[in-house]
């Protein structure tokens, strides 16, 4: 029978309102207990002990005075930080349970033996502070956990050592950051059967991207072993990215985005001595993600439950037993830093000029900081940090929040983007890059750098100090218009960050960006791969395909996540993706790629586009592009892409094309698939209603059509006065196109810079009739205000 007693409740019996009961930890798992099982979500049984419990054994260790006389003295600074928190945490371990306690919390620990069938099970003994875990302050790590504890005195010396852990210097100075007053927080035990996930694996989700407040995808970090690595930042873990809106629909996987982890070591039981140790990870376990698709879908099913439940975003920590299989919810709080943001205003930030790039690892923030680098290996040193300064080391775990808060930026070997370190950083307000793998041995003290995480996920060290900017855009204000103002894009890892512009949908996603900065590999290499001449090169294909069954499966794969992550962000509004329009000279640039390209004298108008589709000489690439768009539609649900043609030359080539495609399983008008053509040649013009009857729609490329009826390289510094957009012969070209799409009834749009710069380009534009505008993310307000103006003038 579960004793209960003012010195612990179980977890069934409590609810999230418990706080000042049992800490946010505590009232939250028993939230999870009692309202979300029937829902599918497991949590490991346990019980908590009471905040009174903890004053209570303050009181019969006459402990109080000891801590209002020590705080006192490190408010007066008669005491440092360090001096304060050893004496109190010693003070405290060396207090003895009141008789009453110690026999509930053994009676407890026995009950929890017979419910499992085990004699002194392995439990988990976890801190749950009354000021924890609460909506505007996460207090991530701020306490002691305790893992694989196995036995009664090995119980109760650990909840002595949660209690004394209220007191750390990270927790005491976090405090004292937040406006907390030390002795009116009270510090719960939870006390949780343990999963063994050391057998398996674990890790950390959030329903929210962390980066962006992105609120339609669930992020998952994930490492072998116990979750602790992750936690604390001691590993790169896996991270995988899923869309919520499609978890409900059978039969999709709307898997965003997987990327492996270097996982080099892992957390397990030990049978004597400490009661967890790390050991190294084996070459088949770094080269493996820990969590299959189904494993996946099934976690961020959990987080979606767990959010709407709470009707928050969610920072949750889950757990895979390696015995069962079983997948746990560990824990869950409240996401504390994108979930509070103010919606009505976006910054951002953009380089100026850049060094030379150091190093690059996952970007924690969306900010650009510069200063001198101190590095530091070891927490005993961080009283020689200088103010100001990048913070560089290993890992930054929460022990540092006294130093991270005088930091301009923190830059780290290892961590992924859910650890501690990541979240403090971001309450902070701290641009960090965490997982760069070498970054204390590339940099060195004193040294200038730039360190930048506005260019997607990934963040870049730069030599010396760069000048940036940053602009706020007021989004409350944005006129509605009828001509439909999009984005051109081409990082996926950018999308994110302008989720909140109020656009019509993605007018221009360029393939190209992931298959060069992603993929890396020409198509034929992988296609052909047997017959590469270059050993090295085979090799290096051999490393980025390993674990798929087939090579070319790593292309489809990897392109159709990547364009995913465009067609996400404003689904379901259409995401226009141009098939790959790289010249010759640029893939010959991928791996493998000199074997297979033409050397061309004029690759701007040699063999690209649509040319090569169905040419002998590159027609099994394209199948692979076909596959992705056909995975991206079907398999992962984003209906709303619309695939469109660059650089076809005449109505024949384009029948060429869409035969094609339609062997390849995209049928133009099957599943409601669009297809459309860029209009960037003047024969498009000339023949717009021959292109029309092929296409369902039409964009303007407004570089490649200047270009060509003006006879001007673009590129040319020499003839720059004579590219101009508004040139009658361009401007006839552009007005005649738009009259013959309208009165074949399909939709024309235009994707350049134009109109951003020009408010009477955007008004010839809105008065001939065009339908939609496709600009930069920065020019979108610009825009959507002159075609508003143009349209008002009518």
């Amino acid at each position: 029978m579960a004793r209960e007693s003012a010195t612990l409740i179980w977890f069934e019996k409590l609810n999230r309102k418990d706080v000042a009961l049992v800490g946010g930890k505590n009232s939250s798992l028993g939230e999870m207990v009692r309202s979300l099982a029937d829902k599918g979500i497991r949590v490991p049984p346990g019980f908590a002990t009471t905040a009174d419990a903890f004053r209570g054994y303050l009181a019969a260790n006459a402990l109080d005075a000891v801590l209002t006389d020590r705080l006192a003295a490190l408010a007066e600074n008669r005491a440092t930080l360090a001096e304060t928190g050893s004496a109190i945490r010693a003070a405290i371990f060396a207090g003895r349970w009141p008789e009453a306690m110690r026999a509930d919390i053994i009676a407890a620990y026995r009950t929890l033996g017979e419910r499992v069938g085990q004699t002194d099970p392995a439990v988990a003994v976890r801190s749950s502070a009354t000021a924890e875990d609460l909506p505007d302050a996460s207090f991530a790590g701020q306490q002691e956990t305790f893992l694989n504890v196995r036995g009664e005195a090995a119980l109760l010396e650990a909840c002595r050592r949660c209690y004394a852990s209220l007191y750390t210097d990270r927790a005491i100075s976090y405090r004292t950051v937040k406006g907390y007053a030390h002795q009116a927080v009270a510090l719960s035990v939870g006390v949780q059967l343990m999963v063994r996930s050391d057998l398996g694996g674990a890790g950390v989700m959030f329903s929210i991207d962390t980066e962006s407040g992105f609120d339609k995808v669930v992020l998952i970090n994930a490492a072998w072993g116990l979750g602790e690595n992750v936690v604390q930042g001691a590993v790169n873990p896996d991270e995988y990215q899923v869309y919520k809106p499609f978890l409900s629909k059978p039969g999709l996987t709307p898997i965003l985005q997987k990327s492996l982890g270097e996982k080099e070591r892992k957390m397990v039981y030990t049978t004597r001595g400490a009661a967890t140790r790390n050991v190294p990870t084996s070459k088949v376990e770094r080269e493996s993600f820990v969590l299959s698709d189904a494993e996946i879908l099934e976690l961020a099913r959990h987080a979606v439950v767990i959010e709407k439940h709470y009707g928050q975003p969610m920072d949750i920590e889950w757990g895979r037993d390696g015995e069962t299989g079983l997948l746990y919810i560990l824990q869950a709080r409240p996401e504390t830093v994108q979930s509070r943001l103010d919606l009505g205003a976006l910054k951002s930030y953009r380089l100026r000029d850049k060094g030379k790039q150091l190093l690059q690892g996952l970007s924690v923030g969306s900010a650009i900081a510069t200063g001198e680098v101190c590095l530091i290996e070891s927490a005993a040193d961080i009283s020689r940090f200088v103010d100001g300064a990048v913070l560089v080391t290993g890992t930054t775990d929460p022990d540092w929040v006294p130093v991270m808060k005088r930091a301009s930026a923190i830059v780290t070997d290892s961590g992924g983007r859910t650890s501690h370190a990541a979240i403090v950083s971001r309450e902070l307000g701290l641009p960090a890059i965490v997982g760069t793998g070498n970054a204390t041995e590339l940099l060195h003290d004193g040294q200038e750098v730039t360190v930048s995480c506005a260019e997607g996920d990934r963040g870049f060290v730069y030599a010396g100090i760069s000048e940036f900017e940053v602009t706020e855009t007021v989004l409350g204000d944005v006129p509605k218009t009828r001509t439909e103002v999009m984005l051109n894009l081409a990082n996926p890892a950018a999308a994110a960050r302008w989720w909140r512009l109020p656009v019509d949908g993605v007018g221009l996603a360029r393939m190209e960006f992931v298959i060069s900065n992603t993929i890396r590999v020409h198509p034929l290499a992988l296609t052909r791969f047997d017959a590469l001449k270059d050993e090295e090169v085979k090799a290096e294909i051999s490393r980025l395909t390993r674990g798929y069954a087939e090579r070319s499966d790593y292309f489809v794969e990897s392109l159709a996540m990547g364009l995913s992550r465009i067609a996400a962000t404003w689904y379901p509004h259409p995401c226009i993706i141009r098939m790959s329009d790289f010249k010759t000279n640029e893939y010959a640039e991928l791996l493998g790629g000199r074997q297979f390209e033409p050397a061309e004298e004029n690759p701007m108008i040699g063999f690209r586009g649509a040319s090569r589709y169905y040419s002998p000489a590159y027609r099994d690439g394209f199948a692979l592009e076909c596959r992705a768009i056909l995975r991206l539609r079907e398999v992962m649900g984003f209906d709303n892409v619309v695939v469109m043609i660059p650089f076809c030359r005449s109505p024949d080539e384009a029948d060429k094309v869409l035969e094609v495609m339609a062997e390849n399983g995209l049928k133009r008008g099957k599943g409601g698939l669009k297809v459309y053509v860029m209009c960037e040649i003047p024969s498009n013009v000339i023949l717009a209603d021959d292109f029309a009857k092929r296409f369902d729609g039409f964009s303007i490329g407004s570089n490649d059509l200047t270009q060509l009826t003006l006879g001007v390289d673009r590129d040319s510094a020499d003839l720059a006065s004579l590219f101009q957009e508004r040139d009658p012969a361009v401007q006839w070209m552009i007005e005649h196109v738009i009259a013959r799409a309208r009165k074949a009834g399909r939709h024309i749009g235009l994707c350049g810079q134009a109109p951003s710069n020009d408010p009477e380009f955007a008004r010839l534009l809105v008065a001939a009739g065009i339908d939609a505008i496709s600009v930069t993310p920065d020019s979108f307000l610009a825009v959507k205000g002159h075609v508003a103006a143009a349209e008002k003038k009518g």
